[in-house]
C-alpha cells in the first residue's frame, strides 16, 4: 500500500501510515485519518481499497491545489 502511495504522490504528499499493536494499521492525509483496519473489520486493503483509498487522496490534493489557486 505505501510503495502505491508513493509511486502516484512521492514525498510531496502528507501521507503518513502508522502501523501498531495487534495489526493495528491507520493511513492519514494531511493529518485526516482516510483508513482504519480497525473500521475495516480488521481486514488489510486489497488493491480495490487501495486504489479507493488513492482517489481520496488525489481530491484531498485537488482541494488543496484549488484553495492555493484562489
Amino acid at each position: 500500500m505505501a510503495n502505491e502511495f508513493f509511486r502516484f504522490y512521492g514525498p510531496d504528499a502528507a501521507i503518513t501510515l502508522t502501523p501498531g499493536a495487534n495489526g493495528r494499521l491507520e493511513v492519514y492525509v494531511d493529518g485526516e485519518k482516510i483508513f482504519d483496519r480497525k473500521d475495516e473489520d480488521g481486514k488489510y486493503p486489497d488493491l480495490t481499497r487501495v486504489r479507493e483509498l488513492r482517489t481520496v487522496i488525489q481530491e484531498k490534493l485537488d482541494a488543496v491545489a484549488a484553495a492555493a489557486d484562489d
